[in-house]
């Protein structure tokens, strides 16, 4: 007699803000058990980075979505950005911080038992879901766990997450998140 499993994969889900958390929520809660991985040492002033903690934990505890944070390692992100204040956005900087951030949700995945980590990044029309899925699968190879691959912003993902986060009056910031991104 075949058996049929019901246990959907558990999957860690970067986020870096309430608002580009939910369309990629809705799409992937029927087929996984999400919790979501808030860690972005990018985000600057910290001001603002309390803002859209708030954001996300208002989210969580709304839908019930587990939630994990991670340290807000701001000198480290300095650290390792310092000779690229200057490209522009979408160069060789953003690589280098998705690369940061994709790599601890990988590890804290692993660590935590998940079968696969992913991000929400994907949403955002400002971000290259090509080079994210890219190093979402490099570090998937490297540390031995699956990634979900995505680009949200199709089929008008991010059009869907901007109305969502309307309709429950969410902040809504209007830069990545990284002082340079800001100017």
């Amino acid at each position: 007699m075949l058996k049929y499993s019901t246990t959907k994969s558990k999957i860690l889900l970067h986020i870096c803000c309430g608002t580009c958390a939910l369309y990629p929520y809705f799409l992937l809660k029927q087929d996984f058990d999400i919790t979501f991985f808030y860690y972005n040492p990018n985000i600057h002033p910290e001001e603002e980075y309390i803002k859209r903690l708030k954001c996300v934990k208002m989210i969580s505890k709304k839908y019930s979505i587990p939630l994990s944070v991670g340290k807000y390692e701001v000198k480290k992100w300095f650290r390792l950005t310092r000779d690229l204040k200057d490209e522009p956005e979408g160069g060789s900087r953003c690589s280098l911080c998705f690369r940061m951030r994709l790599d601890k949700t990988a590890d804290t995945a692993k660590k935590q038992g998940f079968d696969l980590f992913g991000t929400t990044l994907t949403i955002s029309p400002h971000k290259n879901y090509k080079i994210i899925n890219s190093l979402g699968l490099e570090l998937a190879s490297k540390k031995g766990i699956n990634f979900y691959q995505a680009d949200f912003k199709k089929m008008d993902g991010f059009k869907k997450t901007i109305q969502l986060s309307k309709e429950l009056n969410l902040y809504r910031q209007n830069y990545c998140g990284c002082i340079y991104s800001k100017r």
